[in-house]
């Protein structure tokens, strides 16, 4: 490959070019991974033979707790590697939208945006609020964020589909059970060598008033954006900028996503129905059950696999979710 990438030719050909750069680099990140772990392990097997060596349980603690933590590192190495679409690399569109169940719902669309955000966190991944509607009441009705990291559509796509929450409603004065649903869609991100022709009168283009958070000079001016491709009928926004511009510019990369996904699956011959199809947000097409009442449980629907600890799931800890949906796959 180093041998390519030194031909005198090799930048006559951009396409190509690239192409051989994202193969070098993820070599490269596959091999900085594989000296990392190998020297945590190396530094877990000092304390042991340490520990060991001076009768001492304070460092054998340490050492069985850091060959824990490489074990972890360890099998997350391991199932990165199958990750090997030709997006699973790239950081990701997340769009979280409010389904059935008014004020519960939007609450439910809410919880759902803070357990990405912690998943993004414990990942080490950076997360960016590109819209954000905040709720009639409570929660939000609809958040669109970006998450940037290796690998994060790989991961995230197992989580496109529709998320059932039951619980006892805390906004139903008579403490009733209630069931929510929120959807959840992932677009990779695209790189910035891919075009895609978006023409300035297939675009209907509104502004308004942003609302929620972000001070006075948010919601005195038509800053918020909203973009409507009139061939796909597929509709963006953007409001999080105080600049119109910069609103508009961040929509225009979401609709670039949304229309690269669309081509890709057309080119593939693989129309996804979460993506081609209008789908009722509601009873019957989840993929994940969350469950506060009457007993605890998080079940996901297409791998039958489960958790008792609803509570660390939604701060974030989906990678047994994610990993059991991707390998069945």
């Amino acid at each position: 490959m180093e041998k390519d990438i030194c031909r005198s030719d090799f930048w006559s050909r951009p396409a190509q070019a690239q192409e051989m750069l994202k193969k070098r680099n993820t070599m490269q990140r596959q091999l900085d991974r594989h000296a990392s772990l190998t020297k945590a392990l190396e530094e877990a097997e000092t304390y042991r033979q340490l520990g060991q060596e001076g009768d001492d349980e304070e460092l054998l603690s340490e050492a069985r707790t850091a060959m824990a933590k490489v074990h972890e590192q360890l099998r997350s190495f391991e199932f990165e590697i199958t990750l090997n679409g030709p997006d699973d690399e790239r950081s990701a569109f997340l769009v979280i939208h409010a389904g059935a169940g008014g004020t519960e719902a939007m609450d439910w669309a809410e919880m759902l945006f803070r357990m990405y955000t912690r998943w993004a966190e414990r990942k080490g991944y950076r997360s960016e609020i590109y819209d954000l509607q905040p709720g009639d009441e409570a929660g939000i009705k609809s958040a669109t964020l970006l998450i940037r990291g290796p690998y994060t559509f790989g991961y995230l796509k197992a989580e496109v589909g529709i998320h059932r929450l039951v619980r006892i409603s805390p906004f139903d004065a008579g403490g009733r059970r209630h069931t929510s649903f929120a959807a959840v869609f992932v677009y990779p991100e695209p790189e910035e060598e891919e075009e895609i022709d978006i023409r300035d009168e297939d675009l209907k283009i509104d502004t308004f008033r942003a609302g929620g958070a972000g001070g006075q000079h948010v919601n005195k001016t038509d800053s918020a954006v909203r973009l409507t491709h009139l061939p796909t009928g597929i509709v963006v926004q953007c409001q999080n900028e105080r600049s119109q511009h910069k609103n508009r510019s961040r929509a225009l990369k979401i609709l670039h996503a949304r229309l690269l996904e669309i081509r890709r699956e057309a080119e593939d011959k693989k129309l996804s129905d979460i993506y081609q199809e209008q789908r009722e947000i509601a009873w019957g097409s989840q993929i994940r059950s969350y469950v506060l009442q009457p007993y605890r449980l998080v079940k996901d629907h297409r791998t039958q696999h489960e958790s008792g600890n609803v509570d660390a799931v939604l701060d974030g800890n989906l990678d047994p979710f994610m990993e059991a949906y991707l390998r069945a796959g």
